[in-house]
């Protein structure tokens, strides 16, 4: 599979079929209502896929210098959700 230019959360809007539990998409209309729902989604994801490749991360630098402890493991998150809440603030905001 060829690299994609675009990191998380970039690049223009694609269309995907999406299978969910009936459930599930009822509360996610509950919540943000129908137009909400694609954007909804998609933040889910971003944060998922994020959230995994910092744990990627933090396990190759255990694999390379050791243990890392959990306040330091804890702080990296912090950081790394902090920086991408701003930059959802700046794309927001444009």
């Amino acid at each position: 599979m060829a690299e994609s230019p675009y990191n998380v959360g970039e690049g223009p809007a694609t269309r995907v079929s999406l299978s969910l539990p009936e459930g599930t998409a009822e509360a996610i209309r509950r919540r943000v209502g129908k137009r909400e729902f694609s954007s909804f989604i998609t933040a889910a994801v971003e944060r998922e896929l994020r959230g995994q490749i910092l744990d990627e991360y933090l396990a190759d630098q255990e694999r390379r210098v050791g243990p890392i402890p959990d306040h330091d493991q804890q702080r990296a998150r912090q950081v790394f959700d902090e920086v991408f809440a701003e930059e959802s603030e700046w794309r927001a905001a444009g």
